[in-house]
């Protein structure tokens, strides 16, 4: 997963790291205006990197340690997103103050060591236990309901049709991974971890509102991947990951699928999410969230062959239909705060 910008995707709930709050709709500032065409070109390569990343990460898992992949993959993205910002910009532009800093090393944890690292320890599990890349984008789908109920635990009122899509969108939970036939669709250990992970990234997406997070989201992305990439780094010798790690017995496969990640999921897909938070009404803005899981069912039906079940398509069905309604209601009403963010993939 690669998480928006702060404060980016705060309405549609996962989970994209959070701060500023996104531009006023088109015609609000005297921004020169951008032709359609652009627009849904940057629009297409959110839909499809972000989708395609679930399946990128299982490829990458073959052969590679899952938290090692993991730290890589963020830490390579850390490193070249702060050499493109300070090539382009003044010397000073990575300086933060010491409780921005904090406040971005918190929220990296939780999103993706936490987040991130719990989806890629769910689809490297061991055959029968592993979760399908494309079931695991339709799990995460969640994080906008958890983030309302957070929300609601802390004194906020959503509406009514919010709270509607979020039971719309746990019935499809269940759905998905109910028991039928007498054995269960997805593996119920592998879906319950994929949910922490949507757990973890929700409380991340929610305290980045409420921190006092770097101004500029590109460095707020930066420090939030070096200290996602340490604590993966860390998890990952405690478990024994880098004892016989041996580079050599990565398949090509594997690296490329790194290298895959780290570009098209980590920089570009990233870059052209912030372009259309400036350009882009966020109502439109926001549809990732309930387009990125159909891509990630379908590439995963089509390139890995994974199953796709009737429960499968009935819950996914229910998932994204219960976050569409809570994002098409939040959005027009608070488009800087709302819901939360949207998985870093």
């Amino acid at each position: 997963m690669t998480s928006p910008p702060q404060g980016a995707t705060a309405s549609t709930g996962p989970p994209v790291a959070d701060g500023p709050s996104p531009p006023a709709e088109p015609g609000a500032t005297t921004r020169p205006p951008v032709r359609p065409g652009l627009i849904w070109a940057a629009l297409v390569v959110v839909y499809v990197l972000w989708g395609s990343t679930y399946l990128g990460i299982r490829v990458a898992v073959e052969s590679l340690p899952a938290l090692t992949s993991a730290a890589l993959r963020f830490a390579a993205a850390a490193v070249v997103l702060a050499l493109i910002l300070r090539i382009r910009r003044k010397a000073g532009a990575l300086r933060v103050d010491r409780r921005q800093l904090g406040s971005a090393a918190l929220v990296g944890v939780l999103l993706l060591a936490g987040g991130n690292g719990l989806v890629v320890l769910a689809e490297a599990g061991p055959p029968g236990s592993a979760v399908p890349s494309g079931v695991a984008a339709l799990l995460v789908a969640t994080v906008p309901l958890l983030v309302v109920l957070l929300r609601a635990a802390t004194g906020d009122r959503p509406r009514f049709w919010t709270f509607a899509g979020v039971s719309l969108g746990f019935l499809g939970l269940v759905l998905l991974v109910l028991p039928t036939g007498g054995s269960a669709a997805v593996p119920v250990a592998g879906a319950l971890t994929v949910v922490a992970a949507a757990a973890s990234w929700s409380v991340g997406s929610f305290l980045s509102n409420r921190l006092p997070m770097p101004a500029d989201p590109f460095v707020a992305t930066v420090y939030e991947m070096l200290a996602g990439a340490m604590a993966l780094a860390v998890l990952a010798a405690v478990r024994g990951e880098l004892r016989d790690f041996d580079p050599g017995q990565v398949t090509g496969r594997s690296w490329l699928a790194l290298a895959y990640l780290m570009v098209a999921g980590s920089l570009v897909a990233f870059t052209a999410y912030v372009w259309l938070l400036h350009h882009a009404p966020i109502s439109l803005v926001s549809t990732y969230a309930y387009v990125n899981p159909v891509v990630a069912v379908a590439l995963g039906a089509l390139l890995a062959a994974e199953p796709v079940t009737a429960s499968v398509l009935l819950g996914g069905a229910v998932i994204v239909a219960g976050v569409a309604v809570v994002v098409s209601t939040e959005r027009p009403r608070r488009p800087s705060g709302a819901a939360g963010r949207a998985p870093r993939r």
